[in-house]
């Protein structure tokens, strides 16, 4: 356990910067390079615990990983080339891990162990079971579809044709990395469109991947068995992390900030579109793009926010932001609602009851629904400042540890959370970048 202390200082973040590289593209970035012919050079890779848990599963494959620098160098295996495990793999606090790899498996002839800390023994897997096995592969898991699992890999596996249930990137990645190896075409069917961090990838790499748009959403299609050549990787800076940035510099007074090449993929942009409704100064410079992916610099001025309303079709652009979100609307003027956040309940911890209650504990009215078709979340904007120093639990939650840190940057006793050590796995430079900007944070003990 790591407390930290948060704490108001009136000092205005000034400057430019940049943050950790996109997590999700760090994760497809190492699977992808592991399975080209050649070696390929990656920069800007993540180097949190999650995408490492990534890269030792891999290796465990039989695939050569290594840092150089300031970069990573995979040798790849082609297609064909990946062994079973040698032990059981780790995923530690990933999701996205253990659910990306646990597709990328499913087309082998062998079998792999999963695993994870007490946090992800809890997600539901069941979701990407269903799949998993349409494939060919057989599983064997806990009740109720929780990790420890082990995936008994289909000899000849089948192609697919899967209608997605829900919104999830991590769903249709699976879905995707196992049809890579697989003869035939595997379709599967979105009805919302989410994440395409994947396709993009695979369309850089030189894949034939098709999507068609049509009544029911859009379809997806994939021959397997296309062979690729290596080829290196340029990872942008994670949309994600610079959130808790851009509602930091937007809250305190004064402040103004230039966060560099940040990944603005328009289906990851749904907290910059609304903050921008409420009133925030967020402009795009220097627009461009990188492996296929949309980059640009993110110019951040703080700004008066006012409440608005977040349609639920907007969630699946935005499902990490919303703890930091939360934390803009407490400071906005007005209610501030957000709809369809039931899959928040199934993250890291039960996001939606953490983010209510964290509020609550700082003076700030929320109101959360309670049906699963009655997710929302209504935040009252305005902090009855609390006498004392704020005390909030994070559940090993990398979110909402960074999201209450900077609530506490605005509170006159300031926050102190229970433990920052898992903020490791998604934003390891948070808590020196903050700290270089002279932002309040102390160590609880030192």
């Amino acid at each position: 356990m790591k407390p930290l202390r948060s704490y108001k200082k009136n000092i205005a973040l000034r400057g430019e910067i940049s943050v950790a590289g996109d997590k999700s593209i760090s994760h497809r970035s190492l699977i992808f390079a592991s399975l080209a012919h050649g070696k390929s050079k990656i920069t800007g890779l993540l180097e949190g615990e999650d995408v490492l848990k990534t890269a030792a599963a891999l290796r465990l494959m039989g695939v050569e990983i290594e840092k150089k620098s300031d970069c990573w160098i995979v040798n790849g295996s082609g297609i064909a080339g990946l062994t079973e495990p040698e032990d059981v793999l780790d995923m530690g606090n990933s999701g996205t891990a253990a659910r990306l790899m646990a597709g990328l498996v499913t087309p082998y002839n062998f079998t792999s162990f999963f695993t994870g800390d007490s946090s992800l023994r809890k997600r539901p897997m069941g979701r990407i079971f269903e799949p998993i096995k349409m494939f060919g592969a057989k599983i064997i898991s806990r009740q109720n579809g929780l990790m420890p699992f082990a995936i008994i890999g289909a000899k000849d596996s089948l192609p697919i044709e899967y209608k997605m249930k829900v919104a999830s990137a991590q769903i249709k990645s699976c879905i995707l990395l196992a049809s890579l190896a697989t003869r035939g075409i595997t379709t599967i069917i979105e009805p919302e469109k989410c994440r395409d961090h994947t396709e993009i990838l695979m369309r850089n790499l030189g894949l034939k991947i098709s999507t068609e748009n049509f009544s029911e959403g859009t379809k997806i299609s994939y021959s397997g068995l296309q062979e690729f050549d290596a080829k290196n990787f340029e990872i942008p800076g994670d949309i994600s992390s610079a959130a808790f940035l851009i509602v930091a510099a937007l809250l305190i007074k004064d402040s103004k900030i230039k966060i560099k090449n940040v990944g603005v993929n328009p289906l990851r942009d749904g907290v910059i579109i609304t903050l921008r409704e409420m009133g925030g100064e967020i402009i795009f410079e220097n627009e461009r793009e990188i492996g296929g992916e949309k980059v640009a610099d993110i110019l951040v001025e703080s700004s008066k926010l006012k409440a608005v309303e977040v349609p639920a079709q907007r969630v699946a652009s935005m499902i990490d932001e919303f703890p930091i979100l939360a934390i803009a609307a407490a400071n906005a003027e007005g209610i501030t609602k957000m709809n369809g956040l039931a899959e928040l309940k199934v993250k890291e911890s039960n996001r939606l009851l953490m983010i209510a209650n964290g509020l609550e504990a700082c003076g700030v009215t929320a109101k959360m629904g309670q049906g699963e078709k009655d997710d929302f979340l209504e935040v009252k904007g305005g902090i009855t400042q609390p006498k004392n120093l704020v005390k909030i639990a994070t559940a090993m939650d990398h979110r909402i540890a960074m999201s209450f840190l900077v609530m506490g940057l605005v509170m006159e006793n300031g926050i102190e959370i229970d433990d920052s050590s898992m903020i490791a796995t998604s934003f390891p430079t948070f808590e020196k970048i903050f700290a270089d900007f002279g932002c309040g944070f102390s160590v609880v003990g030192s």
